[in-house]
């Protein structure tokens, strides 16, 4: 008792020290220190709070703005702008409210210096939420030593059309994978749910989940085209992602997209962001615009006449806080005065912004110190990690003939040839493409065979030019040589301290950007003169392996029919040409599988594995260019590689697949299935676990993934995987929009990939 009265007095005694100012008691609840700031708050002040600036800009200014932006520099130039923002916000502005800290954090932070992880696309194809985890959370400790408070990653957004350039920032074309993936990064990235339910904790930021909603299948794979998309679809696939993020990893933030669907703008949808968000999910977090995105309602969309009314559409429709500087919500004081919007709207969006600040520790933090950082970025723990998941994340797409591994030993020459063998590639939200800052396949290969193999590298072409002067040197490398690896693919838009632009150490080119935000493309077979390069070196008679590095689906149907070996590695990140060399020559077993269906030609857009029954036509009579048919007349509806497909150089078995019931009623479900490495090489396997409901009210899937596991086996070695799910996890949205379960029969399948399907069972439902 008088420990406890202790405690009391102790508490009461630091009030009296803070003047009264509970809000500066780092002790105090946290919705008291809201409630005592937000009743200091002057209108104006807290229509600041729901706007953004910059940091540079942040000491110049009397007004104290929510949220400010990283600059894209150097790792020392973000801490010194993040140690005089705060500071000034603290010490020299009438209530000392410092900014959130916001920056990219989508594969790394986005400052010169900070480790570059491959990119979300390769992320995706690990199918490995705990090594994702993993990689978040070191991001996270990079981020915060410079002062980041919230970064604006992940995405939740479904790779459903390969022309659309952003597709590499995304997961997979899977909602249940997609979701797997994000809610580890945000828990890695964030802390658990149970702890961040109270706080942030330390070394740990918040998280934005991105694009609310459907914003990744645009008219035409053109970005921020509108989406055509309808409610049954958007709540199956699009927000089943985005409502695992808030429900079971807790995000602090989520940020609308900028496109429109059925008519209205995402920044405008009391749908999305009121109905959705917070009425059915109870997401307790703030909403923060996409950068312009309100802006957008009256430039863009033309849904407002007027400053004025976009700031009324926006902000009644949910939006708390205007990014990325303040242009449509100062026009919300004049909407208070007219009575158009009340104080008590505006103060329960800014409740929630402090709200965040508080749990985040921003008023409380230690500002950022250079020797910490240097303690805590690009460390060897985190360059090893960022090894091990571009290892995880390539994928065997073909290996004719067992052409990889590679044998060291019965290797004399080997050409590395092509725009992307001597070049990394990171993708989208990177500070630059300087070779200092990584590791090449070119480097990666001479750092495997030293000088017992005679390499010969030859540039062959650019990326997108239609130059064929370096054909004779690339033909000359290969016929010198025992096998050719080319290394085709693309180059992304980076971001640095000159904007949309090149980082340091780069050289002039005339290359394009060819992937990333803003780079949509009507033709996805490989860019300018690659697929001639490959072609010109197959005449060669040397065996070829491809090695692709770029940020989307690639229809290589020829290269599929004419090259024996093909690896995609997507952007692999800083480490990425080890992680490729230590595959081609066996020293890694590739185990990426893949988190998009690759698709024969442009014409066959959109395919992915979760089609509708009815989705291939009626016909089923496929043609091909000799032979008419029809769906289609002179092709096949078929994929050209499927969704969760990827080679090893093991093999498995599965076998003596068991179910704990045949019949089961409104309860879990446990499937599982004995999985053995029937070849001569430890090996990683993803288990992935299908379902179809055979006949359904609303039509579904012919397969949706459900669960899957990576489990690692040594030669000759079994294990058993067990998978439990809820009755809720068969449901479908019915006739009424009423999410239910039917009774029927589910059809259980585990498969190597979404069209291997290796054992199955069908199980009857019944809600009795």
């Amino acid at each position: 008792m008088m420990k406890k009265l202790l405690c009391l007095l102790s508490g009461l005694f630091c009030i009296v020290v803070l003047n009264g100012q509970t809000y500066k008691d780092e002790k105090a609840p946290v919705a008291s220190r809201v409630d005592d700031l937000l009743q200091r708050m002057t209108l104006e002040e807290k229509i600041q709070q729901l706007s953004m600036t910059g940091l540079g800009d942040f000491p110049r200014l009397s007004e104290v703005y929510g949220v400010c932006d990283s600059p894209f520099e150097s790792l020392e130039k973000i801490a010194t702008q993040s140690r005089n923002a705060k500071q000034h916000a603290k010490e020299n502005t009438r209530l000392g409210i410092p900014p959130i800290q916001i920056a990219e954090c989508l594969h790394g932070l986005l400052a010169y210096g900070a480790t570059i992880f491959p990119q979300a696309i390769a992320q995706g194809s690990t199918w490995n939420p705990e090594l994702i985890q993993e990689m978040a959370s070191a991001i996270a400790d990079e981020a915060s030593s410079v002062g980041v408070d919230q970064a604006l990653s992940p995405l939740f957004d479904l790779i459903r059309d390969p022309r659309y350039g952003r597709n590499e920032e995304c997961y997979a074309e899977d909602p249940y994978l997609v979701g797997e993936i994000g809610k580890a990064f945000v828990i890695g990235m964030q802390g658990k749910p149970e702890e961040t339910i109270l706080r942030i904790p330390e070394n740990k930021i918040m998280c934005t989940a991105k694009h609310f909603a459907g914003y990744s299948v645009p008219w035409a794979g053109i970005n921020l085209a509108p989406a055509s998309i309808g409610e049954r679809e958007m709540r199956t696939l699009h927000l089943y992602p985005f409502e695992k993020a808030v429900k079971e990893a807790n995000v602090y933030a989520v940020m609308p997209s900028y496109n429109e669907t059925d008519g209205v703008p995402a920044h405008a949808s009391h749908f999305l962001l009121n109905q959705i968000l917070r009425d059915e999910w109870d997401f307790q977090g703030y909403v923060f615009s996409d950068y312009g995105g309100l802006s957008h309602l009256v430039n863009f969309h033309k849904t407002a006449a007027n400053k004025a009314e976009a700031a009324y559409q926006g902000f009644s429709a949910g939006v708390d806080l205007e990014a990325a500087r303040p242009d449509i919500f100062p026009h919300l004081l004049e909407l208070v005065k007219s009575g158009k919007i009340s104080e008590s709207q505006i103060d329960q969006a800014v409740k929630r912004i402090l709200t965040a600040k508080f749990k985040a520790g921003v008023f409380d933090k230690k500002y950022a110190d250079m020797k910490d950082v240097e303690k805590r970025v690009h460390t060897q723990e985190h360059i090893d990690l960022a090894r091990q998941i571009a290892e995880e994340s390539v994928i065997l797409l073909q290996n004719n003939n067992r052409l990889l591994p590679l044998q060291l030993d019965q290797l004399k020459d080997i050409a590395v040839i092509g725009p992307n063998a001597d070049q990394v590639q990171y993708g989208d939200y990177t500070y630059t493409r300087d070779n200092k800052t990584g590791v090449t396949v070119l480097e990666g290969i001479k750092n495997i065979v030293g000088d017992k193999v005679n390499v010969h590298y030859a540039k062959g072409c650019g990326i997108s030019s239609l130059s064929k002067e370096g054909f004779p040197e690339a033909v000359a490398a290969a016929k010198k040589s025992d096998v050719a690896v080319v290394v085709l693919g693309e180059t992304s838009v980076i971001l640095s301290g000159l904007g949309w632009g090149k980082g340091p150490g780069e050289l002039e080119s005339d290359e394009p950007f060819t992937t990333g935000e803003g780079y949509d493309l009507t033709d996805i077979n490989p860019l300018g003169v690659q697929r001639e390069l490959i072609q010109a070196i197959q005449k060669t008679g040397k065996p070829i392996v491809l090695v692709l590095v770029h940020g989307r689906p690639w229809s290589i149907k020829w290269e599929k029919e004419n090259i024996p070996a093909i690896l995609e590695a997507w952007y692999p990140g800083e480490q990425g040409g080890n992680a490729i060399a230590d595959i081609l020559f066996g020293k890694v077993n590739p185990s990426g599988r893949l988190n998009a269906t690759i698709p024969q030609s442009v014409g066959h857009i959109p395919v992915f594995y979760d089609y509708k029954p009815s989705a291939k036509g009626i016909n089923r009579e496929p043609g091909t260019p000799e032979k008419a048919g029809r769906d289609y007349v002179f092709s096949s509806p078929d994929p050209l590689f499927p969704f969760g497909f990827g080679l090893s150089y093991t093999t498995f078995e599965y076998s003596d697949m068991q179910t704990s019931k045949e019949q089961f009623g409104c309860e879990d479900i446990t499937v599982s299935v004995l999985v053995k490495n029937t070849g001569d090489v430890t090996g990683k396997e993803v288990v992935q676990l299908y379902v179809n409901d055979k006949v359904s009210s609303t039509t579904t899937p012919v397969v949706a993934l459900k669960r899957f596991k990576k489990v690692e086996l040594a030669p000759g070695e079994s294990q058993r995987i067990t998978f439990t799910l809820s009755y809720k996890e068969l449901g479908l949205w019915n006739q009424n929009m009423q999410y239910v379960t039917e009774p029927g029969e589910f059809e259980f399948m585990f498969g190597k990939s979404s069209e291997d399907i290796q054992c199955r069972k069908t199980l009857v439902y019944k809600n009795e």
